[in-house]
């Protein structure tokens, strides 16, 4: 059976917010990083695992219930590549055919998303899946394998899109507007709150 391990990147300062940490500003009195990791856990995936650092202990027992593990990225502060090379060192020390990657200030996306990346990976044909709704592109990402090595090797802020132009990509169109929606400023919280993902999610 082919084994998914879904990675939450909730490491980050996320400067460009005005009120605390953004991964703990809730929506429907949910922290944002919890919906975010639920997007994935309630996907059944193989493992999800989220990756903290910035108020390392806050944001773990928010995550905790759903997810198999947690890592530490003590230096979170270099920038988001360092998060994405633990979860896709974890990944390929599990022995997993793929990994998808989800940004854990995105409350919004629909669990259901996720699995239809994990079905048309199954299919074949490509080795990295994107998701696009109205023809745009975008969060989460699933990687094959054959990228992990190179995921592990990714330095400064940047996460694993700069891989895009060496693999074969496979954009899946699904009617979530969910995978645009990141939350950077409080702005993109009343916006999340206001949307249907902030009136209640299946």
């Amino acid at each position: 059976m082919t084994e998914l391990v879904g990675v939450v990147l909730a490491a980050g300062l996320g400067t460009r917010f005005e009120d605390g940490n953004k991964l703990l500003a809730t929506v429907e009195d949910e922290p944002i990083v919890r919906r975010a990791v639920r997007s994935l856990a309630d996907a059944s995936l193989d493992r999800t695992v989220a990756i903290v650092g910035n108020d390392a202990s806050v944001v773990r027992d928010a995550v905790e219930p759903h997810v198999d593990e947690t890592l530490k990225n003590d230096k979170y502060e270099l920038g988001q590549s360092r998060s994405v090379r633990l979860g896709a060192r974890y990944a390929r020390e599990a022995g997993a055919d793929a990994a998808v990657f989800l940004p854990g200030d995105m409350p919004c996306v629909d669990p259901e998303t996720v699995r239809r990346l994990g079905t048309a990976y199954r299919d074949g044909g490509a080795d990295i899946l994107v998701p696009t709704h109205d023809g745009q592109r975008g969060n989460p990402v699933l990687f094959d394998a054959v990228h992990f090595d190179d995921l592990t090797s990714l330095s400064g802020d940047v996460g694993g899109r700069s891989l895009f132009a060496e693999g074969t990509v496979r954009r899946v169109s699904v009617d979530d507007p969910g995978i645009h929606l990141d939350v950077n400023t409080e702005a993109d919280l009343r916006s999340a709150r206001q949307s249907d993902c902030g009136v209640g999610r299946s």
